[in-house]
């Protein structure tokens, strides 16, 4: 007998790898028949942005990161959630982390919602942390992710990604080499900085068999081209890419952060990488989702306060010469994917819908 729909909340704003692997999740739920509502906080671009993208059901939650001085609009936030998860009766929550979290999943409590975390980093988010005790199941991206968490409640699942996106095709063999750049959906400014200094080093230096592929968000779009331009680098700029699976098709070293959904994406795609993890990050969660990638010998791990245009050109341009080491990296890119990852987490979220709290 065909199991009775759901009705599943997703909580998901902040930065879009919290958002893009709930979005995944969301069309695998939707396919099995399932009613879905995609909590987003509202604040930002990449929020507004999948709003706009997509047909789901949309709910602004309003969250803000908790401070002292967004002690008022983080109680507004719960309160609006509240109210919204009362009239909504959902069978399910899906919290993906981060800050937009926090005030869904307090209002799942008190509505007795069985809820459902998702942790995307190697190193466990405070957010995440702070909410496994409200939590039926935290699901995880990497094994052995379980520090500050509860063992009993972990189940791995990889990180779901836009599989239908990402698919990938054979590269021409006499291409030019082609290097993807990209900071995210918002950008890098020092990745930006790093990158384009070193590919016009190499160019200085005699390489001419290479092209760039560069997403670096609104604000140095304009620059970043016309170095480029002044500097003769074949080089396709753009603010923000929407099908990054052209993107990630075409590239033979992709230079990023090592934010998760990054990570899981270069993983499916199998193309080797250079992360420059941003050191500001609180916990250091993308310098341990890099080091899981260096380990496996899929990427190189580039510090940010101690890489320069110098070092970044001697590691690109002695890549693009090893072709066996390339393809041995593709090797254990590939070898870290987690292919299913959204129907995994979608079946973890149907057996706490069937079978309450």
């Amino acid at each position: 007998m065909k199991p009775k729909p759901k009705n599943i909340i997703i909580a998901c704003g902040g930065t879009g790898g919290h958002i893009y692997p709930g979005l995944a999740t969301a069309q695998v739920l939707l396919q099995r028949g399932h009613a879905v509502t995609l909590w987003l906080s509202g604040q930002r671009d990449v929020e507004k942005h999948v709003a706009n993208q997509n047909s789901l059901k949309i709910f602004h939650t309003r969250a803000v990161p908790f401070s002292v001085k967004n002690v008022f609009k983080f109680c507004a936030s719960f309160f609006r959630c509240h109210r919204a998860m009362r009239a909504a009766k959902p069978d399910a929550l899906l919290a993906m982390g981060s800050y937009s979290s926090l005030p869904p999943v307090a209002a799942a409590r008190l509505c007795h919602v069985p809820v459902v975390l998702h942790e995307a980093n190697a190193h466990p988010g405070r957010a995440v942390q702070f909410l496994a005790r409200f939590a039926q199941k935290i699901a995880v991206t990497f094994p052995g992710e379980a520090e500050g968490l509860p063992k009993e409640k972990i189940v791995l699942t990889g990180l779901p990604i836009r599989a239908a996106q990402l698919q990938t095709k054979p590269r021409e063999q006499d291409a030019p080499a082609t290097f993807f750049v990209t900071g995210g959906s918002q950008g890098a400014h020092r990745v930006n900085q790093l990158a384009s200094e070193a590919f016009a080093l190499m160019k200085k230096q005699g390489a001419e068999n290479f092209r760039v592929i560069h997403q670096t968000g609104v604000a140095d779009e304009k620059p970043v081209s016309e170095f480029y331009a002044q500097n003769k680098i074949d080089a396709h700029v753009s603010a923000f890419i929407q099908d990054m699976g052209a993107a990630y098709a075409e590239a033979d070293v992709v230079i990023a952060r090592a934010g998760a959904a990054t990570c899981a994406e270069l993983a499916y795609c199998g193309i080797p990488a250079v992360f420059i993890p941003l050191p500001t990050i609180k916990r250091n969660n993308q310098t341990a989702n890099a080091r899981v990638f260096e380990d496996a010998g899929a990427a190189v791990l580039a510090a940010q306060n101690e890489t320069t245009p110098e070092s970044l050109a001697q590691l690109l341009t002695g890549l693009c010469n090893d072709p066996a080491r390339l393809a041995a990296m593709r090797g254990k890119a590939l070898a870290l994917a987690t292919a299913d990852a959204a129907e995994k987490l979608a079946g973890v979220v149907e057996g706490y819908a069937s079978n309450g709290a």
